[in-house]
């Protein structure tokens, strides 16, 4: 797991802790916070996912070359 992906992860775990507390307080602009935040964390780690997945890929391609 690389730093995007964590980041993303933590975003997202506090976005959600913003949403259900917004709901519980009836506060519509603290949910509407959490919701952005959450969604922002969700494509955070999503690009972390794609920087891993690329690297794997380039390692592997490194390793055939090297063949």
């Amino acid at each position: 797991m690389n730093r995007d992906e964590r980041e993303g992860k933590t975003e997202n775990l506090k976005g959600r802790v913003k949403e259900a507390t917004g709901a519980l307080l009836d506060d519509e602009k603290l949910q509407k916070e959490g919701a952005d935040q959450r969604a922002a964390g969700e494509l955070q780690e999503d690009v972390g996912k794609l920087r891993r997945k690329a690297g794997e890929v380039l390692e592997e391609l490194g390793e055939k070359i090297k063949d």
